[in-house]
This record gives C-alpha cells, sequence and structure tokens, in this order.
C-alpha cells in the first residue's frame, strides 16, 4: 500500500474561446486541478509539513481551506443552501476569522476525498447558479455582489493560493511548477 495520497494528475485543457460560463467554467477546473498537482506525489506527512517557520500554511491546510470556498461561494452564496462543512478542528486568529487548525488529526487522504467531494458540488450546482450572471445575491464579506463577482473571486482564491502551493511544494521537496 502507497503512502501517497493525490496520485498522478492529469490537468485538463482549457476553453479559450466560448460562453464566457465555458471559459470560466473550464478556468475553474484548470484552477482545481493545478492545486491537486502541486500535492502530486505527497504523503501524508509531507501535506501536513509548514516548511516555513513564519507561516502556519501547509498543502494540507490549503486543500481543507478550498473546500470550504467551494462549498462556502458555490453552495450558500450562489445556490443559497448550507453547505455540509466536514467537521475539521479550527481556532479563531487574532483578527477574528476562524482558520483550519493545522493540528487537526483528520487524515490527509479524507481530506483530499473531502476536496474532491465539495469541487463535484460546485461543478453540479455551476450550471444552475449561473443561469443569470446578473443575479444579485447578499453578501456579509463584501455587501451585494453578482454572481460575476463571485465567480471572480473564486479564481482569484485559487490564483492566491496556487502561489502559496508553489512556495511550499518547492520547500517540501524542490519541485517546481510552471
Amino acid at each position: 500500500m502507497s503512502d501517497i495520497v493525490v496520485q498522478e494528475i492529469v490537468r485538463p485543457g482549457r476553453t479559450l474561446s466560448g460562453s464566457w460560463l465555458e471559459v470560466i467554467a473550464s478556468g475553474l477546473d484548470h484552477h482545481r486541478a493545478t492545486f491537486l498537482w502541486k500535492c502530486e506525489g505527497l504523503s501524508d506527512a509531507q501535506l501536513r509539513q509548514r516548511p516555513f517557520t513564519s507561516s502556519e500554511l501547509s498543502l494540507l491546510g490549503l486543500m481543507r481551506h478550498l473546500a470550504g470556498v467551494e462549498r462556502a461561494w458555490f453552495q450558500r452564496t450562489l445556490a443559497g443552501t448550507t453547505p455540509r462543512h466536514f467537521p475539521y478542528r479550527t481556532y479563531v486568529t487574532g483578527s477574528g476569522d476562524e482558520w483550519y487548525d493545522e493540528s487537526d488529526p483528520t487524515p490527509a487522504e479524507e481530506v483530499y476525498e473531502d476536496y474532491l467531494k465539495a469541487c463535484e458540488e460546485s461543478r453540479q450546482a455551476f450550471p444552475h447558479v449561473t443561469e443569470n450572471p446578473s443575479r444579485v445575491r447578499p453578501n456579509p464579506e463584501f455587501g451585494d455582489t453578482d454572481v460575476r463577482f463571485v465567480l471572480e473571486h473564486v479564481i482569484e482564491e485559487y490564483a492566491r493560493h496556487l502561489g502559496h502551493a508553489d512556495l511550499l511544494r518547492q520547500a517540501i521537496d524542490g519541485s517546481v511548477g510552471e
């Protein structure tokens, strides 16, 4: 039995022309796969590593966070439903934000499965929640936002955290991406 959590990842090709929603859906799937590519071939222990003393970030922590991002924005904000978040251990930061506790003992394989499930839930919701891109949704963080803003924000979350994942992965084993 292998202790590798994320096996070989094949990133999908991107839609470079088409409807705006086709391009966005393709970009999201590309970012999701790119994040997993950064985790590919690592063990539970490696995914938990926090290689920078100045940061609590780990690839596993980012995976938990991105599963939460998927559910919060696609299910709660766009679909107006109550998402079922995995009960990870959390703590409240000095600024009052809730963050995942890196000492959470949930095996990385379960976190990975939860992340895949969250992404699939988002893919299933996508056609329904994007039927009217100008539809406005209440948002306690930003104020009222339309669907386009939410989709852009999810891409922004991935872009930011893919940069973190690049740095973490390079510090863990020297692997660099594009």
